[in-house]
């Protein structure tokens, strides 16, 4: 069974806004970025027709999926970006929240005012691997499964994470642009 790790495309908002699980538009290159997505998911599925089809709720994820003609995704919130809480829609240096510098010094483990650290995003991450996993490994012929994930570049790190690619403590070296696909063989 191979799981494909799709991240959005570029969103339209301004650099250094955190914006976590905020619903924010597509940047106006989508049309363009989605193709160049289709040619590379296109190359990794080597014709293979994907079994089920997954999407973080937000919807530049789900955008991204129908552009794909993938119209009707299962949506699953535990695909989420991180959860920044009360910092959702700020710009980094313009939050006075005092957690920030104890989340500067430890976003591993730290979280946002309200929200989630990273190692929480890590675990509901795994917790979708190891469920869809355990579920598709009861059928015989689980291992021609190609199963396509919608979602955001922290879950494409907890992915990472989760099959033993770096330590959490180098995951963030390891962020996949826009558009990336991961691909994690079960």
């Amino acid at each position: 069974m191979r799981l494909h790790f799709i991240r959005h495309t570029r969103p339209d908002i301004a650099r250094g806004v955190c914006y976590g699980q905020s619903d924010i538009p597509l940047a106006a290159s989508f049309a363009e970025e989605a193709e160049d997505v289709r040619a590379r998911l296109n190359e990794r599925l080597e014709g293979r027709t994907p079994t089920r089809i997954y999407s973080s709720p937000l919807s530049r994820c789900r955008r991204l999926s129908e552009a794909l003609g993938y119209e009707a995704p299962i949506l699953d919130a535990r695909l989420l970006e991180l959860n920044f809480g009360e910092w959702e829609l700020q710009r980094f240096d313009e939050i006075t929240d005092p957690r920030l510098q104890l989340w500067y010094d430890d976003y591993l483990h730290v979280a946002p005012t309200g929200g989630e650290s990273f190692t929480e995003q890590a675990a509901r991450v795994a917790d979708f691997i190891e469920e869809l996993r355990d579920e598709l490994a009861q059928n015989e012929d689980s291992s021609a499964y190609e199963v396509l994930v919608f979602t955001h570049g922290g879950v494409l790190l907890s992915a990472g994470l989760w099959a033993g690619w770096y330590p959490l403590e180098e995951a963030f070296s390891h962020q996949s642009p826009y558009g990336a696909i991961c691909t994690l063989e079960l």
